[in-house]
């Protein structure tokens, strides 16, 4: 199927509720990079939480790739102001600093085999098991980022250590691709109802400022999420494509 085609069938999935996505357990979300949590899963994790469910987040990267070329903001410092403002966003929609584990993988070079891959796989099943997970959650295979694909892979690799829990994949740029891509069948899953959790959303997506303003201003270069990206995943439903056995 093509992209343009599969992610319009994502955004007519039906909608269900939080028990017809999760079941009865908590749930772990899994964002490549510090801001994806927000943007893809926000809602989910407010009303998650609103219900008095468990979550767990695994931020994969340190997230220093978004500006490589700032002096106000070498990698350490960066990676240091991400993990903040990671913390500033969750608390808003209400997770606690013991329900958030940060990776610290390479930005942009996070492998998708290996060693390293398999450790973070068994972080991500440790993180499900500890929360009594019925879900995982993390970033579509097709994403067209290489973290994004990465972290998507790292998931399958976890789903031997925890053979009963549902994964689902939620895209972020995947509506940046060519439409004309193959993406493979078409997509099964549901879309989450999120609009009383919007302003909370938005909210959290905004405290990664990092990410969102001129905060970092000595690198032209540097990554910005465009208002209308924001706009485009801060809608009244969220998007959770079923990835099956």
């Amino acid at each position: 199927m093509r992209a343009d085609a599969f992610l319009a069938a994502a955004d007519a999935l039906p909608l269900g509720s939080l028990d017809a996505l999760v079941g009865a357990g908590g749930l772990v979300v899994v964002a490549p990079h510090p801001d994806d949590e927000s943007l893809g899963c926000g809602g989910l994790i407010a009303a998650a939480r609103a219900a008095g469910r468990r979550v767990h987040l695994i931020v994969v990267s340190d997230g220093c790739g978004s500006h490589t070329h700032s002096r106000l903001y070498p990698p350490e410092k960066l990676r240091t102001l991400r993990e903040v403002e990671t913390m500033r966003a969750v608390s808003i929609l209400g997770l606690a600093a013991e329900d958030v584990t940060f990776l610290r993988l390479p930005d942009a070079h996070v492998p998708s085999a290996g060693p390293v891959a398999e450790d973070a796989a068994r972080a991500v099943a440790q993180a499900a098991a500890a929360c009594g997970a019925g879900a995982v959650f993390v970033t579509w295979r097709h994403d067209p980022h290489c973290d994004h694909k990465a972290s998507a892979a790292i998931v399958t690799l976890a789903r031997s250590h925890m053979p009963a829990v549902r994964v689902y994949e939620y895209p972020v740029w995947g509506w940046t691709l060519p439409p004309e891509t193959e993406v493979g069948p078409a997509p099964t899953g549901l879309r989450l109802d999120v609009s009383a959790y919007r302003a909370t959303k938005v909210r959290a997506v905004a405290a990664h400022e990092s990410q969102t303003t001129d905060l970092i201003s000595d690198d032209p270069q540097g990554f910005r999420l465009e208002p209308a990206m924001i706009e485009r995943l801060c809608g009244p439903y969220e998007r959770f494509v079923a990835v099956l056995a």
